[in-house]
C-alpha cells in the first residue's frame, strides 16, 4: 500500500482551515479589486504591492513590478518604469532598463542562453552578455530580447518581436526578427495632447 493510499499525503485539519481562510481572503480581495477596477488577478498580486517589491529589488523611485514577474540576478530598473505580469527578467548578465519604460505582459528580457551548452552535452558553458534597454522605451507584449541587446532611448518594440540586434534610439522596430521600420517622433504626441490645462 503507498502513503496516498494510507492517508499518509492528505491535508490535515489545519491545512484544510487554512486553504479556506486563505479561498475567503482571495474571494474579498479578487471582489475588491474588481469593483475598484474591473480587473482579476493572479493571487499573489492581490498580496504583494507592486511598488514595494520594485523598493525590495532596489529600483528607482516610482518603478513598480508584478509579483508573477521572475526577477534573476543583476537587474537594475529606472525610475517610473512598468514592468508588467508574467514577465522575466534575466539578470544573470547584467540588465539595465532605463526610466519612464513600459514593459508589456509576458515580455522576456534575457542576458544568458544556453544553447551551446545543450548542444555540447554540456561541455561548453551558458554564453552571458550584458543588456541594455534605454529611457522612455516601450517593450510590446510577449517581445522576446536576446542577450547582449542594447535598445537605445525612445524605442517601441512591437508586441511579439523577438529582438536579437540593437535598435537604434528613436526607433519603431518590430517583427521575428526584430527590425527597424520607422522612427519615433514625441514631439508630434505632445502636440496633438496640447499643453496641460489648454481648453
Amino acid at each position: 500500500m503507498n502513503e496516498q493510499q494510507n492517508g499518509a499525503d492528505a491535508p490535515d485539519r489545519g491545512e484544510l482551515e487554512l486553504a479556506e481562510r486563505l479561498r475567503a481572503m482571495w474571494r474579498s480581495l479578487r471582489n475588491r479589486k474588481d469593483q475598484e477596477h474591473n480587473r482579476t488577478l493572479p493571487f499573489g498580486d492581490y498580496l504583494v504591492d507592486r511598488w514595494e517589491k520594485a523598493r525590495m529589488l532596489g529600483f528607482a523611485e516610482g518603478a513598480s513590478i508584478y509579483d508573477s514577474s521572475l526577477v534573476l540576478g543583476d537587474v537594475a530598473v529606472g525610475e517610473h518604469t512598468w514592468i508588467g505580469p508574467f514577465t522575466i527578467l534575466d539578470g544573470s548578465g547584467g540588465l539595465r532598463i532605463g526610466s519612464y519604460c513600459s514593459i508589456c505582459a509576458g515580455v522576456m528580457i534575457y542576458t544568458h542562453d544556453s544553447v551551446k551548452w545543450a548542444v555540447s552535452g554540456g561541455k561548453i558553458p551558458p554564453q552571458r552578455a550584458p543588456t541594455r534597454i534605454g529611457d522612455r522605451c516601450y517593450i510590446g507584449t510577449n517581445a522576446v530580447v536576446a542577450k547582449g541587446v542594447t535598445i537605445g532611448d525612445g524605442c517601441i518594440i512591437g508586441a511579439g518581436s523577438l529582438v536579437l540586434d540593437a535598435i537604434p534610439a528613436g526607433s519603431k522596430a518590430w517583427g521575428t526578427p526584430c527590425k527597424v521600420r520607422g522612427q519615433v517622433d514625441p514631439r508630434q504626441w505632445l502636440e496633438e495632447q496640447g499643453s496641460p490645462g489648454e481648453d
